[in-house]
């Protein structure tokens, strides 16, 4: 996945609920380590501007996890593919109905509704290390971060 898309300048995470933060985190990881330009939208408000951006350039990651609004995120997954988008969805293992409608899929064991950030933060970040070596940024010392708070 990394080799598809390392050389790829936007990207688009998108998440409900409770997958919103993690596809937040996600998106900020990518921009911290790999120096793209990534932003984490909640799904349910695509139609109000991301939508614009989605074409055969522009991959859409999807915490797409079988949780209380799963339907909703296949329905979302579904509105990228028919523009044109390459969706790289992050879901629960054996979930055949995601893996038929992604390009690429990334899974995480099934897990109770309040634990799945737990999981699911964690292969987005493997994502945005892997893309970031690729590139050939230093991921031990992204440029421009403050490794701790500093106090005034």
């Amino acid at each position: 996945m990394a080799r598809a898309y390392s050389h790829k300048r936007f990207f688009l995470y998108l998440g409900r609920n409770i997958g919103l933060p993690v596809a937040l985190e996600g998106a900020l990881k990518l921009k911290e380590i790999s120096y793209i330009h990534a932003e984490g939208y909640p799904a349910g408000e695509m139609k109000h501007g991301p939508i614009a951006l989605i074409d055969e350039a522009m991959p859409v990651v999807t915490v797409a996890v079988r949780d209380p609004v799963y339907d909703k995120m296949l329905s979302q997954v579904e509105q990228v593919k028919a523009r044109g988008g390459t969706i790289i969805a992050l879901a629960t293992d054996g979930d055949v109905e995601i893996r038929a409608r992604a390009d690429y899929v990334m899974t995480v064991p099934p897990a109770p509704p309040l634990l799945t950030p737990v999981l699911t933060v964690i292969p987005l970040q493997l994502l945005a290390y892997h893309v970031a070596v690729r590139r050939g940024c230093d991921v031990d010392q992204p440029r421009n971060l403050a490794k701790s708070v500093t106090v005034e």
